[in-house]
């Protein structure tokens, strides 16, 4: 089969590759029809990705001896070559004997982190830390992820079907999906649950470096009915997005003089003065998420300033399955419109070219 393959930074080709088979009865093989690029990807093939050099040494040296020894670290990653993308909408084509939820011909998508849905932490709906595989078993990154293959393949195989794959209904358009297991979810999190414990909640969005994530954050805010929707981004292109997204204001930057005003708050700008400015414009007992990656050795955050407010902070990756789970009925209504962040939509043979676009959000697709 074919498969799109990471080299190095700016360079992709197709390989051909053996095709993936079932191994197990609870296993299916999807075809991957939209395949979106995610924000760390377009980091990686833009030669920013982060685990490099001495953050890498830093992280082996200073994190707890458990993680190493489940063998997070033990080589540099996003070293080509791997199979390249990890959130994607597919078809299944087979099944193993065990699977009930889907059948072949089933438009799904797929979570792109390899999750069993049955060890402690998938029942407790933190599937991103699932033990019944290594750690950070995930599509599209290689040896970091376990090498499952990836996305933007022929064929992808799913070992946990029943619980890794979500049945897109029907009369939702699976091509504006693409990145619905992934950075759409990534963005619903940081103010879906929190909108729902805070109905017309304001919210702020710190945007400009988990590009597709932040516009995902806002967009999902409007659509859920926040008060107010502030979105900050140097860049007047991701400014018109936003607006047709219905944010109503956009700044270039962050006020000078911040009050701590809003419920909720979203730090994708990946920058430690974003990441200070979503702190100190928390109101007392709202709640701050953090979804950039930081590459220092060190990240000074504003301590006085949450002491003094008492906000709750979050960081860390996105538990893909079950965030998929939760974001379901608003993808079902209709209210919020993923394809407006979609900067270039282009066909398969395209890919290796089209993936290197300076858009927000690129996304690869091919006819069912």
């Amino acid at each position: 089969m074919r498969q799109l393959t990471f080299l190095r930074p700016g360079k992709l080709e197709w390989r051909e590759v053996p095709a993936p088979s079932l191994q197990g009865p609870r296993e299916a093989l999807v075809r991957p029809i939209s395949v979106a690029r995610c924000d760390l990807d377009r980091a990686i093939l833009y030669g920013e990705a982060p685990f490099r050099g001495n953050f890498l040494h830093f992280l082996r040296n200073h994190l707890p001896s458990a993680l190493g020894q489940r063998g997070l670290f033990r080589n540099a990653p996003f070293k080509g070559p791997y199979a390249f993308g990890h959130e994607f909408i597919g078809v299944v084509t087979a099944i193993g004997d065990g699977v009930r939820t889907v059948r072949p011909g089933a438009v799904v998508a797929c979570s792109f982190q390899v999750c069993c849905g049955e060890c402690e932490f998938c029942r407790e709906g933190l599937t991103g830390n699932c033990t019944g595989v290594p750690a950070r078993s995930m599509y599209g990154f290689g040896e970091l992820g376990g090498d499952w293959g990836g996305a933007l393949s022929d064929s992808v195989r799913v070992p946990f079907a029943d619980f890794m794959l979500v049945p897109i209904p029907q009369g939702l358009d699976p091509y504006s999906l693409g990145s619905f297991p992934d950075n759409i979810v990534d963005g619903w999190r940081t103010v879906g649950p929190h909108l729902r414990e805070r109905p017309r909640g304001s919210v702020l969005v710190m945007g400009g470096g988990a590009l597709s994530i932040g516009l995902y954050a806002a967009g999902i805010a409007v659509a859920m009915g926040a008060s107010r929707v502030t979105y900050v981004d140097p860049d007047e292109g991701r400014h018109a997005i936003a607006a047709a997204l219905g944010v109503k204001e956009t700044l270039a930057r962050a006020p000078e003089q911040i009050r701590p005003e809003y419920d909720i708050t979203v730090e994708a700008s990946a920058s430690v003065p974003g990441l200070s400015a979503a702190i100190r414009s928390t109101r007392p007992g709202g709640v701050c998420t953090s979804v950039g990656i930081y590459y220092q050795q060190q990240t000074p955050m504003p301590l006085l300033a949450m002491y003094g407010t008492g906000i709750r902070f979050v960081h860390g990756r996105v538990n893909s399955r079950q965030c998929m789970h939760d974001m379901m009925p608003l993808v079902e209504s209709r209210q919020f419109r993923p394809e407006l962040v979609t900067g270039l939509s282009a066909g398969w043979d395209d890919a290796a070219e089209a993936l290197l676009d300076p858009a927000a959000k690129v996304i690869i697709t091919r006819p069912e």
